[in-house]
């Protein structure tokens, strides 16, 4: 392996934890879409104040996420970005709009009111989770686009990737991109509902009510989980033979976890812990359900970017141009910048640490109705 194949490689692996760690921390998004459910004014205002200590940790990922796929793999970048405009647009529109839901809504005079910022929060729980499912799905299933280098010598339009008309809305429009996406969103209800039993304190009602859903919303993600897994391992996928060439694989993916079987043992572990938090948020009176269901979640997806990427597989693969297909290879940045990125991700651990750190000290204890009202500042 030379050099550049290492740091492809190396850059592949922080994209899988960075995306494994946005999904984790889409639990904020599965809140917000849980605002109405049953929730009285002084409930719904707990869960916002719990919810809005975290969004920005949300935020950052999903920025943070961005940014390396951006200096790692940029033509990943200009094409699935670039290209996949209505789709991308979408889910940038629903996070804005959490960020200013959270900055105004309970901010003295504000023109349009508390129940509008609330839709806000609402339409980023249900549309930025379902949205950037697709969006990985796409990672799978792929999109109608062209990658074309002379393009860079039209005058008129000098861009290296053109995606066809429906800029993305082909994926949504895909079920099988959709069927991630709905899986991610009761994923994050999950997690969401397992958050707040480890967070709030003081209303069993509010207790009892989140660990009926966990029940409930974890049941529908396992049903979906197990669907979006046949399909996948059943797929046919995009590689790269011997000879440069893409060419249609049936059972890529599932191929795959045999040849790399330690990431079917990360699949595996972390289902098995998703379901372990699972099981203890609804049926215990424990409120360490969200570690192991959080850990589980992470591993699991680790494991799928994983096999979306390695093995000379098409991790964005082309449905009406093949050979214009992504992968780690044709994709990512100059020696030189792999190198330079790879010695400041020295420090990524000590990012984690830190957000670790602050997490614990804002965590402690848990939060109450009468510490809510006792607050100054409200979210």
């Amino acid at each position: 392996m030379t050099e550049l194949e290492f740091l492809q490689a190396y850059w592949w692996l922080l994209i899988c934890v960075l995306g494994a760690a946005l999904v984790f921390m889409l639990f904020v998004q599965g809140g917000q879409s849980m605002l109405y459910c049953k929730a009285d004014e002084s409930t719904r205002q707990l869960m916002v104040n719990s919810l809005g200590r975290k969004w920005e940790l949300t935020f950052t990922t999903l920025v943070l996420f961005g940014g390396a796929f951006f200096a790692s793999f940029p033509l990943f970048y200009s094409t699935s970005f670039g290209g996949a405009y209505w789709l991308w647009m979408l889910i940038l529109l629903s996070f804005v709009l959490q960020s200013v839901s959270y900055e105004y809504r309970r901010k003295p005079g504000n023109i349009f009111g508390t129940k509008v910022y609330d839709g806000f929060l609402l339409f980023n729980g249900v549309a930025g989770c379902v949205l950037l499912g697709v969006a990985v799905g796409g990672l799978f299933f792929g999109g109608n686009f062209e990658v074309s280098h002379s393009n860079l010598l039209d005058t008129s339009s000098p861009v290296i990737s053109r995606w066809a008309p429906t800029r993305g809305l082909e994926m949504i429009a895909d079920w099988r991109c959709l069927l991630l996406g709905f899986t991610v969103f009761f994923l994050a209800r999950t997690q969401a509902a397992l958050y707040f039993i480890n967070n709030l304190r003081g209303d069993a009602a509010l207790e009892q009510r989140m660990r009926r859903g966990v029940l409930i919303n974890g049941a529908v993600f396992a049903v979906l989980f197990v669907a979006f897994a046949v399909v996948l391992l059943t797929t046919t996928g995009k590689q790269v033979d011997a000879t440069g060439t893409v060419v249609d694989v049936d059972y890529l993916y599932f191929n795959n976890f045999i040849e790399m079987w330690w990431w079917a043992v990360a699949l595996v572990l972390g289902v098995v812990l998703a379901l372990t938090g699972i099981a203890i948020g609804a049926f215990s009176q424990s409120r360490g359900g969200i570690w192991l269901s959080g850990i589980g979640s992470v591993l699991v997806v680790v494991a799928l970017f994983a096999v979306a990427g390695y093995n000379n597989t098409c991790y964005l693969p082309s449905n009406t141009f093949p050979q214009s297909s992504l992968t780690i290879a044709n994709s990512s940045s100059s020696l030189y910048t792999l190198r330079t990125m790879a010695y400041v991700s020295i420090g990524v651990p000590f990012v984690i640490a830190y957000i670790a750190y602050v997490w614990r000290k804002m965590n402690f204890g848990g939060l109450s109705a009468k510490e809510v009202s006792e607050d100054s500042h409200q979210y």
